[in-house]
């Protein structure tokens, strides 16, 4: 489902299906009925006679509300959260079809987010992927993180935001894409320029320190317009050849 905010002068729409500019001050339309709905909860029966220390893990894991949800796209569980595990600063280099982007996680300020792309990175979830969307007017951004590369995908879980409170866009931003509040999943988005008119309920979880060039690459060559204008498919068609996750300490 879109999520949709109006702003003077400008309709703003971000969700899972993508995050759109347009020129209108009307609110955009909602989503058709053939996309796929909202991810719904998935009630999860407790194990019975677990070990104390598993107990424990679910309750530290739970903290950051993984549950199961669908729908589930290339399922690879749910991430193994401890603040001890997520406290582990790294970066991510993203060798893609039109060059190699890399960015430093935001592990401090976001541990649950980052710790979730790292639990999908490093099981090669977003191998063979592709950015699914170029947004060039009002917002600046590239989508990408959806294995159906059809903007409505998902991990097979979601979980909470964190990092809002003063949350900005500028360039080299990489955010959570979303369905709503809480509803966090594999898909994300590069600002390619700063993007001030986006609200901040997307989750920033890291900085781009190398590649923006390339970015700026793909928003050059432009989009189809499908969704509207400047907003829409990127010429440049951008894969992900190979997702490695690099610690700094």
């Amino acid at each position: 489902m879109r999520r949709i905010l109006t702003i003077t002068g400008a309709t703003v729409v971000l969700g899972l299906t993508g995050v759109v500019a347009s020129t209108v001050t009307q609110a955009a339309p909602q989503q058709p009925s053939a996309a796929r709905p909202r991810p719904a909860k998935v009630t999860i029966r407790p194990e019975t006679g677990a070990p104390r220390v598993v107990a424990h893990a679910r309750a530290e894991s739970n903290s950051c509300g993984f549950e199961r949800a669908i729908p589930a796209d290339n399922f690879k569980g749910l991430p193994n959260y401890t603040p001890a595990r997520a406290a582990h600063p790294f970066i991510v280099r993203m060798f893609t079809t039109q060059g190699l982007i890399v960015w430093r996680a935001l592990t401090s300020a976001a541990p649950c987010t980052t710790y979730s792309f790292r639990f999908l990175a490093q099981r090669g979830y977003f191998t063979k992927t592709h950015c699914h969307r170029l947004t060039l007017r009002g917002i600046y951004v590239l989508q990408c993180g959806d294995p159906t590369g059809t903007g409505s995908g998902a991990p097979g879980y979601k979980f909470k935001d964190e990092n809002l409170a003063g949350a900005t866009y500028p360039a080299g931003t990489v955010a959570m894409a979303n369905a709503g509040p809480d509803t966090n999943g594999s898909q994300f988005f590069f600002c390619w320029k700063a993007s001030p008119r986006i609200p901040p309920n997307y989750t920033p979880f890291g900085v781009v320190i190398e590649g923006m060039n390339v970015l700026r690459k793909i928003a050059a060559a432009g989009d189809d317009s499908q969704n509207g204008p400047g907003d829409g498919y990127p010429h440049l068609f951008v894969a992900f050849r190979h997702v490695q996750v690099k610690f700094t300490k």
